[in-house]
């Protein structure tokens, strides 16, 4: 026989294969993403909306006398804390940020969940009616929605919740996302593709809680992300990792980004004046 005899080592046994990307569950992609194909019916469930309400205080309403800013503040938290005092059916959520020395142009931010848009309404209005109210200006003001993702939900193990669970960590990282037409061009296979390889970076930040809402057609951007987290660093080297994606060539807009400290509505009235 010619040839070497066969190593004692060697064997039959499939060689394990390198770590990779989760399992997938059900097919990869939506073929037909837009519904444009299939004439999918319009989804009218119940869905939450979200409102980002920043706010700058007027540098004059430090200069009022001690006692007219505390009447005022009392006011003021009243205003805020009533909007709450509704029915739990109406699904109103509240979390409250400072951006006091974290932002120039805002000092902080109410982040309200609700299941009608009507509701943010109702909250402004509120606000507006108070004497502190006079003294504030909305720098930005942003609506979005939520919805199930067509590129997370594929992914094993990713869940399949559509509800948020807000305000989990110490800090709230905010800002708009806009996609470049382009992106809008490709194939669903390649879209997907990209996310995948997105999603896989961004596995190691287990410190890090993604929610991503919609805002198109009725507000400027396509997306609002707000990452939940108790890490910043964790946030910049995520931030800093998915630079080097494939997906991150379509971003056309990602700004302003916000740092959002979790602060109580007493605590952001001491850090106001």
């Amino acid at each position: 026989m010619s040839g070497r005899p066969s190593s004692p080592d060697s064997s039959s046994a499939p060689v394990p294969a390198p770590a990779g990307p989760p399992a997938r569950r059900g097919p990869m992609v939506d073929l037909d993403p837009s519904g444009q194909v299939s004439q999918r019916e319009p989804d009218r469930s119940n869905r939450q909306y979200l409102n980002y309400a920043f706010y700058k205080l007027d540098p004059a309403f430090r200069r009022l006398p001690k006692l007219e800013q505390a009447e005022m503040k009392l006011e003021f938290k009243a205003a805020i804390d009533g909007w709450l005092e509704v029915p739990a059916e109406t699904g109103r959520i509240l979390r409250t940020y400072s951006l006091v020395g974290a932002r120039a142009e805002v000092d902080f931010m109410l982040w309200r969940i609700a299941f009608s848009v009507d509701d943010f309404n109702a909250s402004q209005g509120a606000i507006n009616r108070t004497r502190l109210g006079g003294y504030l200006t909305q720098p930005y003001n942003m609506v979005s929605v939520q919805k199930r993702s067509q590129y997370v939900n594929r992914i094993e193990g990713s869940g399949h919740g559509l509800e948020l669970l807000p305000g989990e960590g110490k800090y709230l990282f905010v800002y708009p996302f806009v996609k470049t037409r382009a992106w809008y061009d490709l194939s669903p296979h390649a879209r997907q593709g990209m996310m995948d390889e997105h999603i896989y970076a961004s596995g190691p930040f287990k410190g890090v809680r993604l929610n991503t809402s919609y805002s198109y057609g009725i507000d400027d951007q396509e997306f609002i992300v707000a990452f939940d987290s108790d890490y910043p660093q964790e946030f910049v080297d995520l931030v800093g990792r998915l630079r080097y994606t494939e997906a991150s060539l379509y971003t056309l807009k990602d700004t302003p980004m916000f740092t959002c400290l979790k602060r109580t509505v007493d605590e952001i009235l001491n850090d106001l004046a």
